[in-house]
């Protein structure tokens, strides 16, 4: 199988949805209902114009496994609305998500290491991302293990979260 990372635009908002939907049906799966809850992403329409939002004001990526959608990330110059802002330049990851049919490929590594490379090109040494914070820190090692160093953790609601970042 040949993974490409192909430049994405709002024409992949439906494709974007289908792989939040699928994530949400495999994590469920797994007995975890707390990160992303029960519903599909593509049934709630503040999610929807959520995810619009986010593809519009940054650059949405799309892996693709021979051709079909695999997974996708969004990056922007600003983190979500409930992450304090830094005091210089960064890239910040939003919807890194695999196509639930994908995982265990590498899919999620591939466009970390891809949203490096585009830090790296737009002259900004700071990526970060945030996560889910439950669930055992499962999610957060997986950023570690790309080589993102945890910084502030919070809460949203009743829901754990933690910024990581990494030096590029």
């Amino acid at each position: 199988m040949t993974l490409t990372i192909r430049k994405g635009g709002a024409d992949d908002v439906p494709a974007i949805l289908a792989m939040l939907d699928s994530a949400v049906v495999w994590l469920n799966a797994r007995g975890n209902t707390e990160q992303w809850g029960t519903e599909p992403w593509s049934a709630r329409a503040s999610s929807v114009e959520r995810v619009k939002e986010i593809v519009a004001s940054g650059t949405p990526w799309i892996a693709e496994l021979d051709g079909r959608p695999a997974g996708t990330v969004t990056l922007t110059p600003h983190p979500t609305p409930y992450v304090e802002p830094v005091d210089e330049p960064e890239v910040y990851v939003h919807l890194l998500v695999t196509d639930a049919r994908c995982h265990g490929r590498g899919v999620g590594a591939a466009l970390l290491a891809h949203a490096v490379e585009e830090t790296r090109r737009q002259g900004v040494s700071l990526l970060r991302v945030d996560c889910y914070a439950g669930g055992e820190g499962r999610l957060v090692e997986f950023y570690e293990d790309q080589g993102f160093t945890r910084t502030q953790a919070f809460t949203v609601k009743d829901w754990p979260g933690q910024v990581l970042e990494q030096r590029v």
